[in-house]
């Protein structure tokens, strides 16, 4: 017999809980998903304007273009290393008093540092100021950047049920995918204004309009409560005082294992995004073409990594990123035989391929994948110092050693080679991981769910 028939109160409570806690994660999932578009906004149009812009404005160096670019890529590569102290800072405050209080600063610190970027003179204006106050505050965003990833994948993961926290986790990197999206769209807009406007003053717009979504962002995440794992683990006195420290202590296998599953697919996605512009500029190619083809594929990529992410819930975490980590090596020399060829139709499904399959798969299973490896307790310090770490050697240094290959070799030769080893890296990282959510786990969990 049902037993909320034979106790109609105890079935109403039940059913009033269960109401509630689909809203809490439904809340939850949102807020960290807007978080995520509006952060990370932010944080790539730095890479759109250092391709494009900032070569030009704030670092003149020599008669050869791409001097100029490598030294914006330069300043690109300062705010990855400012991540890593970010995410030890961020990762000890989100274990020591919560993940809600994290996510509001990173967002207000990225925000301010994006805005005042839109009205920085230029170095012909202030001279070796202009690039000095531009990489303090690129600084800022990358200290930013190293809280707010794990922030909100933490948000959502430790509010879903076991049985749904691959595919809801997966939408927090969804959210930075379309934050790149509105990103280029935005250079898109600008770019249509005459060149000299465009350098005057147009470039400065999408800077500018970061002020009205960060404080869009900073309205919604007050309603979102706090992780409900990590309101267990405070309840149980499951803490630390020194959470960096006993990470490191206690679990540096895991943090090891999470710089190399980060790593290969860090330094893809920003020669998938920062570098093909300047690559593309070097072949002559529109940059709308690129532009385009970016924006096209990052929103394409949104329901790859929500099918992956779903797709862990079901097979598994380790497989579905290991073939990630494969395709990252296939489609290294293809990629750029394609970008080469300067037709618009191979140029758009180089971009799909890299962006929308390759790092779809990464990005929708790596959040639960990465996330699971540590104890709920020491979960941001471990994210936080793995996975920005190997942001800084991976994505941070890759913008720049891809134009550095291009600009001695004058061939996209290295930089393919470069990319299939960073493929092989994490291919190697994923073979050594364990699985986080094994069959029996997932049985289980479905069970319950029922």
């Amino acid at each position: 017999m049902n037993s909320d028939a034979v106790n109609p109160d105890l079935g109403a409570s039940l059913a009033s809980h269960r109401s509630a806690a689909t809203s809490g994660v439904r809340r939850a999932v949102t807020t960290a998903v807007l978080g995520q578009v509006l952060e990370w906004y932010d944080f790539f149009l730095y890479g759109t304007a250092a391709a494009l812009v900032f070569g030009k404005l704030f670092f003149p160096v020599g008669s050869d273009p791409l001097t100029g670019t490598i030294a914006a890529f330069g300043g690109f590569t300062v705010g990855f290393i400012a991540r890593p102290i970010g995410g030890v800072l961020c990762g000890h405050l989100g274990d020591r008093y919560g993940r809600k209080l994290v996510t509001m600063l990173t967002l207000f610190g990225m925000g301010s540092a994006t805005m005042l970027m839109g009205v920085l003179p230029t170095y012909q204006q202030i001279g070796l100021a202009a690039p000095v106050l531009l990489v303090c505050l690129r600084i800022v965003q990358g200290l930013a950047a190293g809280g707010e990833w794990s922030g909100s994948i933490l948000l959502i993961h430790e509010n879903a049920p076991q049985s749904k926290r691959g595919a809801l986790a997966a939408w927090s990197p969804c959210g930075a995918a379309f934050g790149f999206v509105l990103s280029t769209g935005a250079f898109l807009l600008v770019q249509n204004l005459a060149t000299a406007d465009f350098l005057s003053w147009g470039w400065r717009i999408p800077f500018l309009c970061s002020a009205a979504l960060v404080a869009l962002g900073l309205w919604m995440r007050r309603s979102v409560g706090e992780s409900a794992a990590f309101a267990r683990a405070k309840a149980k006195r499951r803490e630390s005082r020194m959470p960096v420290i006993e990470v490191l202590r206690q679990c540096p296998r895991e943090v090891l294992t999470i710089f190399g599953l980060r790593f290969g697919e860090g330094g893809a996605s920003y020669i998938f995004f920062a570098f093909s512009i300047a690559y593309g500029q070097f072949l002559g190619i529109k940059s709308s073409w690129i532009l385009g083809g970016l924006t096209l594929s990052m929103l394409l990529m949104i329901p790859f990594s929500l099918f992956f992410g779903y797709l862990t819930d079901k097979v598994g975490r380790k497989p579905v990123y290991l073939a990630g980590a494969i395709a990252m090596v296939l489609v290294a020399w293809p990629y750029f035989a394609l970008l080469g060829s300067g037709e618009y139709w191979k140029v758009i499904t180089a971009l799909v391929l890299a962006n929308s399959v390759t790092l779809g798969i990464l990005e929708g299973a790596q959040p639960a994948f990465i996330s699971e490896l540590l104890p709920v307790h020491l979960r941001f310090s471990g994210l936080g110092i793995g996975r920005e770490i190997s942001s800084v050697l991976g994505g941070g240094l890759s913008p720049m050693i891809a134009t550095a290959l291009l600009a001695h070799y004058r061939s996209a030769t290295p930089v393919a080679l470069y990319l299939g080893v960073l493929g092989l890296i994490t291919v190697i990282a994923t073979l050594l991981a364990r699985e986080t959510y094994p069959k029996a786990m997932r049985i289980k969990a479905h069970q319950e769910a029922e």
